[in-house]
């Protein structure tokens, strides 16, 4: 076994290509500070989480075909939504960390979930957050012996590094779908080809991916995709590109050297169709460019779509399908997986709101939400009169009882209109 201790090297030195960081995550997951399958608490946990996170009016809906009617008001629930499984697990091991380490000071490397009911009970567990400034996060609040909670959308190799060199406890709740892609991205570096990752360069999860990738390239949409499949056929302008991806690449990268050989992977909450539309994209692209007999050694794709995120999707998708005078789409403003699903409504052109809590409802009469640019915005007048049918959905990070809240409010200012 690789000895984790020749693997103490500075931040910087981690980022170069020469680091091995599969030997290195290997050695890290062998060590005594290292742990990743929880602490026997399960049962206990359990019955916590049931009773802060779960909801009776969702488990009847659920078991009414998806469907309420109370009032003038029909409210119907996609068929796959809210907690996902791996969030479910990140959740209930930091919970079982908690009790665990009754009296260690425990963090967590970035919110254990986008979600912020559940990140704001974290605090309340007096689990605190690594602090963020100057767009860096500042690990020199972390003392040896403390215990770190990696989240479920991952952490990176360096923050892993600095932790480890701490002496930190590690408790890794990453998502094992997350795992996967960082897997991929790991075989796209030993056949020396370029992981085009499909995703915000921003996002903790693409961080991460991206610290264990060797040459990367993130691409947010098929309109960059397209702009990348054209440079690799026609070449162009060299410093367009650099300074067009300059915060997406890897260091170093040569556009005119670098996308000879190309591998895909994905930020696991992207919409599925379009991450398989930009994989048609740059296979159909690298077989017009070199030939099918030499496809295999310039293209390489595997699944890593999320089951979860691809569940969603469809509901969502089918969901739309029906007649809805509304949509309210649930989840925290920074959470990927739900924006995707807003996407879906707003494309379909149905009045859609994606709100990350009940209290984004003001009134009969406004509604603040976020739109798919980001920004916050007041709509009035959203919730119209006479009998509505009310599609509802909430991404993988959102508990029940956050749904349930604001089924309940919908409710209420129906009611209450209706008497007015």
């Amino acid at each position: 076994m690789v000895s984790l201790r020749s693997y103490n090297k500075t931040e910087e030195s981690l980022k170069k290509k020469t680091m091995d960081t599969k030997a290195f995550k290997r050695s890290l997951q062998h060590s005594e500070n290292y742990h990743r399958k929880g602490f026997g608490h399960q049962v206990e946990v359990a019955t916590q989480l049931q009773s802060e996170y779960q909801s009776n009016l969702i488990q009847e809906i659920r078991d009414n075909n998806y469907t309420l009617k109370r009032g003038n008001v029909i409210i119907q629930l996609a068929q796959a939504f809210g907690f996902c499984w791996g969030v479910e697990r990140a959740v209930a091991m930091a919970y079982e960390t908690r009790k665990h380490f009754p009296t260690e000071r425990i963090w967590i490397t970035n919110e254990i979930i986008h979600n912020p009911s559940v990140n704001q009970r974290m605090l309340e567990m007096e689990v605190g957050f690594i602090p963020f400034d100057a767009g860096k996060k500042d690990f020199s609040v972390v003392e040896t012996g403390d215990v770190v909670i990696l989240p479920a959308f991952g952490a990176s190799v360096q923050e892993m590094q600095i932790l480890n060199d701490k002496n930190c406890k590690i408790v890794d709740t990453t998502c094992p779908w997350v795992s996967k892609v960082w897997n991929t991205v790991e075989k796209h570096k030993k056949g020396d080809y370029t992981s085009i990752i499909h995703g915000k360069y921003k996002h903790e999860e693409t961080i991460a991916t991206s610290s264990f990738a060797g040459k990367y390239l993130i691409v947010l949409n098929m309109q960059e995709a397209e702009y990348v499949a054209d440079y690799i056929l026609n070449g162009g302008n060299r410093e367009e590109f650099l300074a067009k991806f300059s915060k997406a690449i890897s260091a170093g990268f040569d556009p005119d050297k670098d996308l000879e050989r190309v591998g895909i992977a994905n930020q696991t909450t992207m919409l599925k169709g379009e991450t398989e539309q930009l994989g048609k994209l740059f296979e159909h692209t690298m077989l017009k460019k070199y030939g099918p007999i030499d496809l295999n050694q310039h293209f390489q794709s595997f699944n890593t779509i999320c089951d979860a995120t691809q569940e969603r999707q469809d509901a969502m998708l089918g969901l739309v399908e029906q007649k809805l005078d509304l949509m309210v789409v649930i989840g925290g403003f920074n959470s990927s997986n739900t924006t995707q699903l807003q996407q879906i409504a707003v494309e379909q052109k149905i009045p859609s709101y994606h709100i990350d809590c009940v209290e984004r409802i003001k009134s009969v009469n406004a509604i603040e939400h976020r739109l798919l640019n980001g920004q916050l915005k007041i709509t009035e007048n959203w919730l119209p009169d006479n009998e509505i049918v009310v599609g509802i959905t909430s991404g993988a990070s959102t508990p029940d009882k956050v749904v349930e809240d604001v089924i309940e409010k919908i409710f209420e200012l129906k009611a209450t209109a209706a008497v007015v």
